[in-house]
């Protein structure tokens, strides 16, 4: 957003891609069956004074890091022969604090970014959150009062495809028309790290 408000760029490509095939151990199933591959992309440029980022938060708790992460194969843990017998090299994931956190973080996150903006959760024209699992945006949308046909979802269909999700889902949502020029929409993002981002935009 900067760097094409100032004018030091034109046009920002932004791309989200995983292969989450490569990263997944097939033989633990509360892990792998939830994870897709897939790649998004957007082209960033210039539109009228209303359009664009209209507030956001970028956050990191590294004290959960270790409930999502692939423990194996970077500097503080080089791949061995005994590191890959055990699986270090796949996605290790506490399932149930993992949903706390996430759920915790969906309702405060998308609160302040929505009051930062000056707006109320009834402006927001669509609400698209990073698909990592069903029952995180039910109970995330619960929390908030968003209602069902404001939320996006596409999961059932792909997966959780990690960066990938949100740039695929607002493809999808344009090709339906659920997005229109001047919509209030709400991005969030989140995952490993733990990290996130969120964002609310004028279309």
């Amino acid at each position: 957003m900067q760097y094409v408000k100032t004018g030091n760029a034109k046009t920002v490509l932004v791309v989200g891609s995983e292969v989450m095939t490569r990263t997944v151990n097939f033989a633990d199933k509360k892990t792998f069956p939830l994870f897709g591959d897939g790649a998004g992309a957007a082209l960033l440029g210039t539109g009228s004074d209303e359009q664009g980022l209209l507030a956001y938060q970028l956050g990191a708790e590294g004290s959960g890091g270790d409930l999502l992460c692939i423990p194996g194969g970077g500097s503080r843990e080089p791949l061995s022969v005994a590191g890959i017998a055990e699986g270090r090299q796949f996605i290790k994931m506490d399932g149930r604090a993992v949903f706390k956190w996430a759920v915790n973080l969906l309702a405060d996150s998308i609160r302040a970014v929505v009051a930062s903006a000056g707006l109320t959760m009834n402006d927001l024209s669509l609400v698209i959150l990073h698909q990592a699992n069903r029952r995180i945006l039910d109970a995330a949308a619960d929390n908030l009062g968003i209602p069902s046909d404001r939320l996006f979802i596409n999961l059932d269909r792909y997966g959780n495809t990690s960066a990938a999700s949100i740039p695929l889902a607002i493809d999808e949502a344009l090709a339906a028309d659920k997005i229109k020029r001047g919509d209030l929409i709400l991005l969030s993002g989140f995952g490993a790290g733990l990290s996130w981002g969120t964002a609310v935009l004028r279309w």
